[in-house]
């Protein structure tokens, strides 16, 4: 069997290294699933999603100039539903007793961004500040240690 970009082909899972998996395909070729490929989701390891003898279904996404396939697992199912968030209605509005409230425009958060900078900015300067003041006496002490 001839395998081709675009091909949906069953194989068989015959190494996990921590990249991805190989798995061998009709026809004696094998082929590598990196492990973006693997799922949908994040694959934190290989071994959590697949073990070595598992059927699995697998598209043909690449083949390079020396002949080694890329395949994905991902790519050979239907991905998972989900929510179009830019149309889902606008959050309600809030009301003087509801806890919720609009999420802070870019202004608000630059407000606070600045608030918390003057503040630790303050600290920082009153820390160094006091350690100057500090070094003032101990030369006046030293000196007088050495009269």
């Amino acid at each position: 069997m001839d395998v081709a970009v675009g091909a949906v082909l069953e194989g068989k899972v015959t190494g996990i290294m921590k990249f991805g998996a190989f798995v061998s395909l009709p026809g004696g070729k094998s082929g590598l699933v990196h492990i973006s490929e693997i799922a949908y989701t994040y694959v934190n390891q290989v071994s959590d999603h697949l073990q070595v003898g598992q059927e699995v279904k697998v598209k043909v996404i690449g083949i390079d100039e020396a002949g080694r396939i890329n395949l994905s697992i991902k790519k050979a199912m239907d991905p998972p539903q989900q929510q179009d968030r830019r149309r889902s209605a606008p959050p309600p509005a809030s009301r003087a007793g509801d806890r919720r409230s609009a999420p802070p425009s870019f202004e608000d958060k630059l407000k606070q961004f600045m608030q918390d900078s003057d503040s630790r900015m303050s600290g920082v300067r009153q820390y160094s500040e006091n350690k100057k003041s500090r070094r003032g006496r101990k030369a006046d002490y030293d000196d007088d240690y050495y009269e």
